[in-house]
């Protein structure tokens, strides 16, 4: 997904740069989960499930009490970020509904990793341009304390 999105330049800032890379440690996850499943291990599925959902959670609380409250405060993009919030949601239903005996768990684990890399893709090549364009000083305020109260989990 990187070399996607270089054109725009929003990895040159520091906070955009640190979630695009959460980013792209998710979807390693997420390829690691669909690796499990397709060689039949349910057991190394869930536990690559529960690997990923670690580091959702707080890139998820990182996008939205930072980038998305910024813009919300601008009063900029509130329909899209209503929408990626709603997926995240959406998200995070969808992994917690996962049910390791339930014979439909890898069609439904698999529609959770394609939703997934769908909203990444949307985060990528949407909002996060838009924020390198549109915040203000308030705006970055507010997503550096963010990243200060819920650190990146790349470090750990």
């Amino acid at each position: 997904m990187r070399d996607v999105c270089e054109y725009c330049g929003c990895r040159t800032v520091p906070a955009v740069r640190e979630l695009m890379e959460e980013h792209d440690a998710i979807i390693e996850d997420a390829g690691d989960v669909r690796t499990a499943l397709l060689s039949g291990d349910r057991a190394a599925t869930v536990a690559r499930l529960q690997h990923l959902a670690s580091h959702l959670d707080p890139h998820v609380h990182r996008e939205e009490v930072g980038i998305f409250a910024a813009l919300r405060a601008q009063g900029d993009w509130s329909e899209e970020v209503a929408e990626l919030e709603g997926e995240h949601r959406d998200l995070d239903g969808a992994i917690a509904d996962l049910d390791p005996a339930d014979p439909s768990f890898g069609t439904r684990v698999l529609a959770f990793l394609e939703s997934l890399e769908e909203h990444v893709e949307r985060e990528n090549l949407g909002i996060f341009p838009v924020s390198v364009v549109t915040l203000g000083a308030s705006g970055w305020d507010t997503v550096a304390e963010a990243h200060r109260e819920t650190p990146t989990f790349l470090t750990t």
